[in-house]
């Protein structure tokens, strides 16, 4: 997540330590619907499935449809669902996970943004095979925090991630109303899991990758297309994932409304921070504050942000350069914005909370390299370019370890490509 912070940040200087970003400028002009339901029907969230109290969930891979243009259904793979899977919502301590694999080829759960051992971690050495089941114990320990779970098999992950296999895993305390921040699932907070897909003309997705991985034509959010999402009059809490594959977003509001940023990947700050913009790669999750009162609608945008530069460069922008559907309409690149997700107001729904949050009583670890051990680690593309891959320190993913172990509770700097 990259930042763009107004004033000196203190020991949020981790945070800004990222290259900062410039605002979002105005919402371009959408030429062109997607199809004739775009923006009547109502934004559903993830099913949540609570386990802070049982303290267990399980999750079943499984293949299924999903109709996302109002035209052909697609082939989809998901957790207990069509595509994608539930929000799963769990508590400190030990939770016990069954993950059943009912599809005809291996998968994975990785538990990204865990801190927990190797052993139950779901990567690429831990593949469940078709028909299988694993059984671990989860001991978290961290904050709360917003996660995400993903099948990781090596080779696979982004074909499985794209056709579904993820979903959101969200560690809580319970203690949200205490900090004065909103908690009401699917009214005032809302999670957001925001994808780019293409679609073929009968509205099938499909997966075409290239050297820079996969950049869709079309937003999809929560596996929705055009929906609009219902927010009271209030301080709304936004937790947004980026599901995408390989493109990055540069968030903002569309009417320059403030966001207030309240929590990264590791878990909430100190206090709210205002920002006119964040940067969001894949995989990464932020959570903001957006105030709607006084709006009678809103929405969440991004700037058109180039991580393809070869393309982009050889075909002057365009699809490969980042060339979008933003809110139903293709925009190519070349400037302006386009829209993640459009909000609107619901008289019907009750402001819970109407003042921002003060001090979470949360503190930052200190992240000094000072006195720490220094290595550094070569990132390269090499021949894994043409096919989607990336190489370390001179090797390719493989089952062994690149670059050495680190023992538990080491602390080193690790620098990449000579930067920090």
């Amino acid at each position: 997540m990259t930042v763009n912070h107004p004033r000196k940040l203190s020991r949020r200087a981790y945070l800004s330590g990222l290259a900062a970003v410039g605002a979002v400028g105005a919402v371009g002009a959408l030429p062109r619907l997607a199809y004739a339901g775009m923006h009547t029907k109502r934004l559903a969230m993830p099913p949540l499935l609570d386990a802070t109290k049982t303290g267990r969930f399980s999750l079943r891979a499984q293949a299924g449809k999903a109709n996302f243009m109002g035209r052909s259904d697609s082939n989809t793979i998901g957790f207990n669902q069509s595509y994608l899977g539930p929000v799963v919502r769990v508590a400190q301590g030990e939770t016990e996970v069954t993950v059943e694999n009912s599809l005809k080829m291996p998968v994975s759960t990785h538990w990204h943004g865990l801190v927990i051992p190797g052993e139950v971690d779901g990567g690429p050495h831990q593949p469940v095979d078709a028909g299988g089941t694993w059984k671990i114990t989860l001991p978290i320990t961290q904050p709360t925090a917003t996660a995400w779970y993903h099948s990781h098999i090596h080779g696979q992950t982004a074909t499985q991630v794209y056709a579904g296999l993820a979903g959101v895993l969200q560690i809580s305390d319970g203690r949200d109303d205490e900090r004065g921040l909103p908690s009401t699932y699917g009214e005032d907070d809302l999670m957001l899991v925001v994808q780019d897909r293409s679609f073929d003309r009968r509205g099938r997705m499909n997966y075409a990758p290239n050297m820079h991985g996969v950049l869709g034509d079309t937003i999809v959010v929560n596996g929705q297309v055009g929906r609009v999402a219902a927010v009271p009059a209030g301080i709304v809490r936004l937790r947004v994932l980026n599901g995408s594959n390989a493109r990055i977003y540069r968030l903002a509001m569309a009417s320059g409304r403030q966001m207030h940023l309240i929590a990264s990947e590791a878990g909430l700050l100190p206090e709210p921070l205002a920002l006119p913009g964040i940067t969001l790669a894949p995989g990464e999750r932020v959570e903001i504050l957006v105030d709607f009162a006084g709006a009678e609608s809103d929405s969440l945008v991004s700037a058109l942000v180039s991580n393809t530069p070869m393309m982009g460069g050889m075909m002057g922008g365009g699809m490969m350069g980042g060339g979008m559907m933003g809110g139903g309409g293709m925009m190519q690149s070349g400037g302006g914005s386009f829209e993640l997700q459009r909000f609107k107001v619901d008289p019907g729904l009750t402001p819970r909370i109407t003042r921002l949050a003060g001090n979470t009583g949360e503190v930052l670890p200190d992240l000094s390299p000072e006195g720490a051990v220094q290595r550094r680690f070569t990132l390269d593309m090499g021949m894994g370019a043409m096919m989607g891959g990336g190489g370390m320190m001179g090797g390719m993913m493989g089952g062994g370890s690149m670059g050495g172990g680190m023992a538990a509770g080491a602390e080193e700097a690790l620098w990449s490509n000579g930067k920090p």
